[in-house]
């Protein structure tokens, strides 16, 4: 089925990577310097969060183009723009994720998002896309700030759930105590009988720093398989690259809410242009995702403002890339005070 499944287990994982890494090794193409130093690491985005799609901007970043070398992989290229393994192989159909200086002359890096329907506070990880939006605490006239971070989810075994939380706590280096449940996988599967493993460990799965939930069972922490990111590889817990997780940790305060959603489809906007971004139905929660996308369009109050063709080939689609569903070819524009568009039926 390809890695669009992402239901391996960390053992599978690291089996798959042993090559890779031992060419990394020869090539000398990318080293860890170059992602703890990447420079989007704090880079927050402005919104501007309306109703009127013709002055709303829900949409960050842009789409850019990159020129594999020899040496790239997905890995590494994903890691070092921000993006997890799985944004970069849906935008790029047919190229291989290994070799990707061999055939293609250009690489898409996804490197822009809708912002998710969710009330703007706090942490929202948004699971079928497997990324993290921190929403700044927003002063009463000051401008809203949205920094955002891919991560790796739970196996398919180990769903992710949705559900709200608050940060309860925070931890450097912190302990790994094994659960019953994960320690009997690990006994049966490699013999590892540790009933925990210290803080600062190289194999400790938590990473140098921990959000603690008040969702039991459940946190957001580095970890010590970077290229996990991005893929379906944890228990459940949200895992960051090593350096997102030290650019985040000190942003978020004790006491911050957060939600973990399932949006298979956002709806937003950018000058005055309508997009939909829509993400694989990972856990198969979706039962109809063209009447999931409908809805939203209902719901933002926007339908008369979307092609139906254009959203149906986006839903289709299933790339992670915003993609422009307005009906016509002109941007909406504000007439005194409310939003014009060519009239027609609902979708």
């Amino acid at each position: 089925m390809g890695m669009t499944r992402w239901m391996w287990g960390a053992a599978a994982l690291l089996m798959l990577l042993a090559p890779i890494a031992a060419s990394r090794a020869d090539e000398q193409r990318w080293t860890e310097e170059d992602f703890l130093n990447k420079a989007h690491l704090t880079d927050p985005y402005v919104v501007v969060l309306s109703r009127d799609p013709a002055v709303a901007d829900t949409m960050m970043g842009s789409i850019r183009t990159y020129v594999p070398v020899r040496g790239d992989t997905f890995l590494d290229l994903a890691r070092f723009y921000g993006l997890g393994y799985n944004e970069l192989e849906q935008a790029n159909p047919g190229i291989d994720p290994w070799i990707p200086g061999i055939k293609a002359k250009s690489v898409m890096l996804p490197t822009a998002w809708v912002l998710p329907q969710v009330s703007p506070e706090g942490v929202v990880v948004n699971i079928p896309e497997m990324r993290l939006y921190y929403f700044h605490k927003r002063a009463a006239t000051g401008p809203q700030l949205v920094t955002t971070y891919p991560v790796g989810l739970g196996r398919d075994e180990w769903r992710t759930p949705k559900g709200k939380f608050k940060v309860r706590g925070k931890t450097v280096n912190p302990t790994w105590v094994i659960p019953e449940s994960i320690r009997a996988e690990h006994i049966r599967e490699r013999g590892d009988y540790r009933t925990m493993i210290p803080g600062g460990a190289s194999d400790n799965p938590l990473g140098k720093y921990r959000l603690e939930l008040t969702m039991p069972g459940y946190r957001i922490h580095g970890t010590d398989i970077p290229w996990g990111v991005g893929m379906q590889v944890s228990h459940g817990c949200v895992r960051l690259y090593p350096e997102d997780i030290e650019a985040l940790y000190p942003l978020i305060p004790v006491g911050t809410p957060g939600e973990f959603i399932y949006q298979t489809v956002k709806i937003g906007a950018r000058d005055g242009r309508i997009y939909a971004e829509v993400s694989p139905d990972i856990y198969n929660l979706v039962p109809d995702m063209q009447a999931e996308a409908r809805s939203i369009a209902d719901q933002l109050g926007w339908s008369n403002y979307i092609d139906a063709a254009k959203l149906q080939a986006a839903v289709e689609a299933k790339n992670g890339i915003p993609t422009d569903i307005t009906l016509g070819n002109e941007p909406l524009r504000p007439q005194g005070g409310a939003t014009v568009a060519p009239p027609r039926e609902p979708l």
